[in-house]
């Protein structure tokens, strides 16, 4: 896993990463901008219910975006925040 917009868009760029995870409380300059090159290669975009904040706290980087770069990994983060926003949609 890789954090960060500049090392998450060459994770995507080069195929290496099949999903990124977008913070809440990312600028949408930024989500337009990572989402454009998710579209360009094909790789899976979720937004997170965690601001970058609480990213920081879990990961030990502040950032507002994340690529997976591990395919099992990916597939199984990608259910969890389909799931993490089905539970914060329900609240």
């Amino acid at each position: 896993m890789v954090l960060g917009f500049e090392v998450s868009r060459e994770a995507v760029e080069k195929k290496s990463a099949g999903l990124v995870l977008l913070a809440k409380d990312l600028s949408l300059k930024s989500q337009k901008e990572i989402a454009l090159v998710c579209q360009k290669s094909g790789a899976l975009i979720k937004k997170l219910p965690l601001t970058m904040d609480e990213i920081w706290f879990a990961a030990g980087k502040r950032a507002g975006i994340l690529a997976v770069t591990d395919e099992g990994l990916a597939k199984k983060l990608a259910q969890l925040a389909d799931d993490l926003n089905k539970e914060e949609s329900a609240l």
